[in-house]
């Protein structure tokens, strides 16, 4: 018998190829299950228009850009909890530094607040090794404290008006600048992830840190790198808060490390590492928007919004479990 027999076919590489997998589609299928019902329910709500598309994808960005840094995390089997606060920290610091120093300093310092806090948790999780939950849990309250502490709890204005256009507040022809921002970082997130060489290896140390470590990956400082990236996106997720909002505060980020987490997860890259997608965490974090803004329409309290959107999740990651 030849050689030639082993060989697969055309015809079951190609169903191989475009085989449905629950893990990694399932999120495909509940987003746009999700948007055919609430079109049906929310038509004479105005739910299908561009203006509800806009609003959609405007809610959608900032989280996208967190959780691009987080599915890098989460792929090399770590977790971030600090986003947040790191977001809020760097609105802040941002905002003194314009209203100080100006523009470019003002960027500059925005962007070091996460270098430094992702300096700090890698070098803990990666060479003290202390787990990252642990580091990044303390890491939230200590950049959360000290955000409220340098502001006394008050806003910062921003009136620096090509900040504020440039970093989320602004327009280029009808879509918002933020738009932009989500779609630059998914798409860098993605090739990066895809098809770059340290992409494979933080889905190799994620999958298996012995082996990765055998095949001559150094997987320490891949897990500085990617807490170094999670903490750097959180710092610009911050200042398109901040232009946004025309303003720093401690509060800005606020509970997004759990917003992250759940668009990471429902996307498909697995909590145990080894596995991710940015294109599947952009679909997740847009899934929640889209329930988020039905669930408004429809004219749903804050607590039952909360209910319906917690089975909504539950479901959908039972479902990607599915064998």
């Amino acid at each position: 018998m030849t050689d030639s027999s082993f060989r697969p076919t055309a015809d079951a590489v190609h169903k191989k190829k475009f085989s449905f997998d629950w893990r990694r589609d399932i999120i495909y299928v509940g987003f746009v299950a999700v948007v055919v019902v609430f079109a049906i329910i929310l038509r004479d709500q105005g739910f299908v228009s561009t203006t509800s598309l806009m609003n959609i994808l405007r809610q959608t960005a900032i989280v996208t850009v967190i959780a691009v840094g987080m599915t890098y995390v989460i792929a090399a089997a770590e977790i971030d909890l600090s986003v947040g606060s790191v977001a809020g920290l760097a609105s802040v610091v941002t905002a003194m530094t314009i209203s100080t120093f100006g523009l470019v300093p003002g960027i500059i310092a925005g962007l070091l607040v996460g270098a430094a806090v992702g300096a700090i948790n890698g070098a803990l999780v990666a060479f003290v090794k202390i787990p990252s939950f642990l580091v990044t849990l303390a890491m939230m309250g200590i950049a959360f404290g000290i955000a409220q502490w340098t502001t006394a709890s008050a806003p910062q204005p921003i009136l620096d008006m090509t900040f504020n256009n440039a970093f989320g507040g602004g327009n280029i022809g009808p879509i918002p600048v933020l738009i932009f921002w989500m779609l630059i970082a998914v798409v860098i997130g993605s090739v990066v992830l895809k098809k770059m060489r340290f992409g494979r290896q933080v889905l190799a140390t994620g999958a298996n840190k012995v082996a990765a470590e055998y095949s001559g990956i150094a997987t320490r400082w891949i897990q500085f790198r990617v807490m170094l990236i999670c903490s750097i996106g959180a710092a610009l997720a911050g200042m398109l808060y901040a232009g946004r909002l025309q303003s720093g505060r401690f509060q800005w980020g606020q509970g997004d490390e759990m917003n992250a987490i759940a668009a990471v997860i429902l996307g498909g890259t697995a909590l145990s590492g080894g596995r991710g997608s940015v294109v599947g965490t952009f679909f997740g974090a847009l899934l929640m928007a889209t329930i988020n803004y039905g669930l408004i329409l429809g004219g749903l309290d804050t607590s039952q919004q909360q209910i319906i959107r917690g089975l909504i999740i539950v479901l959908a990651v039972a479902l990607a479990r599915q064998k």
